[in-house]
């Protein structure tokens, strides 16, 4: 390595070290909880020890060392806007990118004494963003971040269990079918063709409604069991590792150290368990808040066909306009009752939710049969 680019080498790893330095100590001023803060002050430190350790090196190779004050010393604008969460995670990744520097910069430098610091430093980094993923907590999954843009309830959460899935079953059912209702009614004005498409469609529903189920409750199992594989070489490859981490985790909780460490040695005693916790405390997985596929199939499937039934009842009996106006009105209650059962498992109240959807229903009601009609009339 020539001079110039081991100046240059050298200079940038000191600038990286007083700008995470930087970055977490105000984070840690920002931060409201104590523990988390006190946290992100002792990073703060380390890097400012980073940062000295460098500040020699250059030092002793140019007889000057860096101005810290060159340095800029502020958050960014998403550090400053964004969800602290989401910063952490950010940072964490920075880190990583830092230990993997190091290491290739380890090689390069001829110095023993740059390689010893190198070396000591990327050990350093590796612990930081274990603590920062532990600040952080589990990162958001593709599926909840589209939830969270898109401004869904997630009424099928784990937590609610089956009433929830069915809850979701009903009003997919009944929303889907009651358009294809309302649609057909308007263009053929409630003929027993309204039969037909309204008992096809809530076979389709249920059916893809099944299938949906089934291949989402599998797929979040399969990828349960590969984060569980992932956790067990970790464990296996560098046990200390993740005992210091699932530590830390218990420490964020408001556990003292040696609590921590206490909780830490009995769960050791048993492999699996200690592995199920880390797996828990690192992603917030378990392994029974999975739902079996089979279970969630039948549920999704019968709560759809219930629930696309509905709009057809009518059309049983009668047809014309008295079959298209008993299965409005039906209909229009369901959607007030299955939105009102969503009080089951939200803490939205009863009347709230049932208004809401009763409002989607007759939207979506006065949409489908319009367009119905206006096919009609442009076919006559």
């Amino acid at each position: 390595m020539n001079r110039d680019l081991y100046l240059s080498s050298l200079h940038k790893l000191w600038r990286q070290e007083v700008e995470a330095a930087s970055t977490y100590r105000l984070l840690g001023e920002r931060e409201a909880d104590p523990r988390r803060g006190d946290i992100l002050r002792r990073l703060a430190e380390s890097e400012e020890l980073h940062a000295a350790r460098w500040s020699d090196r250059i030092k002793a190779a140019t007889g000057q060392s860096p101005d810290p004050a060159s340095v800029p010393q502020a958050l960014s604008w998403l550090q400053k806007l964004g969800d602290q969460s989401v910063v952490l995670h950010r940072l964490e990744q920075v880190e990583n990118v830092a230990e993997a520097e190091y290491q290739r910069l380890t090689a390069a430098f001829t110095d023993p004494a740059d390689r010893t610091v190198a070396d000591e430093v990327a050990r350093e980094e590796r612990d930081h963003a274990r603590t920062l993923h532990a600040l952080a907590g589990p990162a958001p999954s593709p599926r909840k971040m589209l939830d969270s843009i898109l401004g869904r309830e997630r009424w099928h959460v784990r937590g609610a269990g089956w009433i929830g899935d069915a809850i979701y079953g009903v009003n997919d059912g009944l929303g889907a079918v009651f358009g294809i209702v309302s649609g057909m009614a308007g263009y053929t004005g409630g003929s027993g063709v309204v039969l037909a498409a309204g008992l096809a469609g809530t076979l389709a529903s249920a059916l893809s409604m099944g299938a949906g189920a089934y291949l989402a409750s599998k797929s979040e199992r399969e990828m349960y069991e590969s984060e569980v594989s992932r956790e067990r070489h970790e464990l296996e490859a560098d046990p200390e590792e993740e005992r210091t981490e699932l530590e830390l985790f218990y420490q964020l909780k408001g556990f003292s150290p040696e609590e921590a460490r206490t909780m830490v040695n009995r769960l050791q005693l048993d492999s699996k368990e200690f592995l199920k916790a880390l797996v828990h405390e690192e992603l917030g997985l378990a392994e029974e808040s999975f739902p079996n596929p089979l279970r969630s199939t039948i549920s999704a499937v019968a709560s759809t066909a219930i629930g696309g039934f509905i709009p057809v009842i009518p059309f049983f009996f009668t047809v014309g306009m008295p079959a298209v106006v008993a299965s409005f009105v039906i209909s229009t209650l369901a959607h007030f009752a299955v939105g009102a059962s969503k009080a089951l498992v939200t803490t939205r109240p009863w009347w709230a939710s049932g208004t809401e959807m009763t409002i989607v229903g007759i939207i979506e009601a006065a949409i489908t049969y319009g367009l119905g009609v206006a096919f009609a009339g442009h076919g006559g």
